[in-house]
């Protein structure tokens, strides 16, 4: 396996990679909370995840990804108050848990389809849910119940933080700072203000669409072990790599951290990574603001998500973006301008791989994902007098960005014949110098979504669909 350099967080210096069984890697990405649409701020974290997974395979590497689906558990406050999530919204709408969670479990998967995340191919099998795993849930408690690393409060059962040496080690956190924003929502009953649920009782004077039997009274698990128990589950004790967005650090994987390797007494991960916020002029997107934008939001306005995607990755994972409509349909047309330039030269697939630009190119994905440098890297190398060398390159290349290509310059060639037939009239019109039929019919197919490149007169033009009339389909598979 070639050297990939990697940033873990756990350390805060970027490390060479190197997973504990050569050739097949373990990463567990934290999913989502199946209450509401993921915003474009949840879904950079797995176009994130998806490039490092591809990275990583480009070495010749095998990659397990669990992606967790959380559909309980999670309460709209980190310091285990709060109502959960997918209750509130069930009453809200007047449904059942299931009906909410079916539903935006599916939107996210269309949200991940039409990224061109691999991983939604995996589905169900590496998207396990929190539903699925409560009895693995309540084992896991007991055995920290038996290691005395728990206590009883009225609300539940917590884990005392303090009997875990180093707790607050990932991002090295400052435990007095977050000691002060405990108390903000002070529970009397806990023994000290980081410590965190791991099974809260249903109360008396509530009723829940979703609870469990257990040793301790019925109740639901807390939002942090389920990550635990799934990742073990379906990874073993220790995993290679964890993913996540910035915002899980302090609490929720430092939580996982101190509950899972005080059950094994292991390292619970080797490598975490963690990818910055996707910020508008409010600050930073969240579903609890007004600033809440969705996939669907960005392709009502013209932004095809693979455009989306390809704005992201002209930034640094680990750098926060500023969102605007016109920054994402700036990058949309300089994406489209690579396309238009690998379509023309490659639809027949001609050319041989320029063995330079895909060393050079892993070069920088192996630094840490530098996919900045890569996509400055493609734009600064175009034009070279063997166009067809170039398209078969960057079709290559993309097998680590993972923008689509190949499907959507399929795309591009998709016309129908009454769009065909119009170009050729208005070619007639060109031969005849009647410009103005000429430019009418051009102007009127644009007006439907396409665009006419003219060849010398007699040669006809090349007829395509810019990237902002495109619906991407997902490859099958």
């Amino acid at each position: 396996m070639k050297d990939i350099y990697l940033h873990n967080t756990l350390g805060n210096k970027k490390e060479v990679f190197i997973p504990q069984r050569n050739e097949d890697v373990t990463m567990y990405t934290c999913g989502p909370t199946v209450y509401n649409f993921a915003h474009i701020g949840n879904l950079r974290a797995y176009i994130f995840a998806d490039v490092l997974r591809r990275t990583i395979e480009s070495t010749g590497s095998r990659v397990t990804q669990i992606v967790n689906i959380t559909d309980v558990g999670h309460l709209t406050s980190d310091s285990d108050t709060g109502d959960d999530k997918v209750e509130k919204m069930a009453k809200s709408q007047g449904k059942s848990a299931s009906d909410i969670t079916s539903f935006y479990t599916g939107a996210f998967l269309k949200d991940i389809q039409e990224l061109n995340i691999e991983v939604a191919a995996e589905y169900p099998e590496h998207f396990p849910k929190a539903t699925d795993y409560i009895q693995e849930q309540i084992d896991f408690i007991k055995e920290l119940e038996e290691k005395e690393f728990t206590y009883k409060t009225s609300d539940g059962i917590y884990f005392d933080t303090s009997k875990f040496r180093g707790y607050g080690k990932l991002g090295n956190i400052d435990i007095e700072k977050l000691k002060e924003g405990a108390r903000v929502e002070k529970n009397d009953e806990k023994k000290n203000p980081t410590d965190f649920a791991l099974w809260k009782f249903s109360q008396p004077d509530e009723q829940r669409l979703q609870e469990w039997d257990s040793p301790w009274g019925t109740g639901f698990p807390g939002w942090h072990i389920e990550c635990s128990v799934m990742s073990m589950e379906k990874l073993g004790n220790t995993i290679d790599i964890h993913t996540g967005g910035i915002d899980h650090i302090a609490i929720h994987h430092n939580n996982e951290i101190a509950q899972s390797e005080s059950l094994t007494g292991k390292d619970f991960v080797k490598y975490w990574l963690h990818t910055d916020f996707v910020n508008v002029e409010s600050g930073k997107m969240a579903k609890s603001g007004n600033n809440f934008i969705t996939l669907e939001t960005l392709k009502e306005n013209g932004i095809h998500p693979l455009a989306y995607r390809y704005w992201l990755l002209t930034a640094h994972y680990r750098s926060p973006v500023s969102f605007s409509y016109e920054a994402v349909k700036g990058a949309q047309e300089a994406f489209n301008a690579l396309l238009v330039h690998v379509w023309q030269h490659c639809v027949k697939e001609t050319g041989t791989v320029i063995e330079e630009w895909i060393e050079d190119t892993k070069k920088f994905a192996y630094n840490d994902l530098d996919t900045p440098k890569i996509i400055a890297y493609i734009h600064s190398k175009l034009n070279t007098d063997k166009p067809e060398n170039e398209a078969r390159t960057i079709l290559e290349i993309d097998n680590i960005l993972g923008l689509g290509i190949k499907q959507l310059i399929k795309e591009y060639g998709n016309i129908p014949d009454t769009i065909r037939e119009r170009a050729q009239k208005r070619e007639q019109f060109r031969q005849e110098k009647k410009w103005a039929e000429s430019d009418a019919i051009r102007d009127e197919l644009k007006k439907e979504g396409y665009i006419l490149m003219d060849g010398e007169p007699g040669t006809g033009a090349l007829i395509y669909r810019p990237l902002s009339a495109h619906i991407f389909t997902p490859p099958k598979g």
